[in-house]
């Protein structure tokens, strides 16, 4: 059962979430890179850290991270630690859009 906290955040299965009336201030951004058909994640400066979502679906949430955490995450790609991820097939009924 999810714990509501204030400021729309939830701690939701040990992470913690942020609900999409808290997502309303945020200034998000995306990759130029990222599709038209909004397959794409979004990050924003969030407190004491980075509020991640999926574009398309704003409403399911947003992650959140300690700013140690998403500085550890940036630098493994762009040294390249997660290239192998864009190369997986893409699950039964998805596409992969670039």
């Amino acid at each position: 059962m999810p714990l509501d906290l204030p400021g729309g955040e939830t701690l939701r299965g040990g992470r913690l979430m942020l609900d999409l009336e808290g997502q309303r201030a945020l200034a998000w951004v995306k990759a130029r890179a990222s599709s038209a058909a909004g397959m794409c994640v979004e990050a924003a400066a969030h407190g004491d850290g980075v509020a991640v979502r999926h574009s398309r679906s704003p409403e399911e949430g947003a992650l959140l991270y300690s700013w140690e955490e998403f500085a550890a995450f940036l630098d493994g790609a762009k040294r390249g630690e997660f290239d192998h991820l864009v190369d997986l097939p893409a699950p039964r009924g998805a596409s992969r859009e670039s």
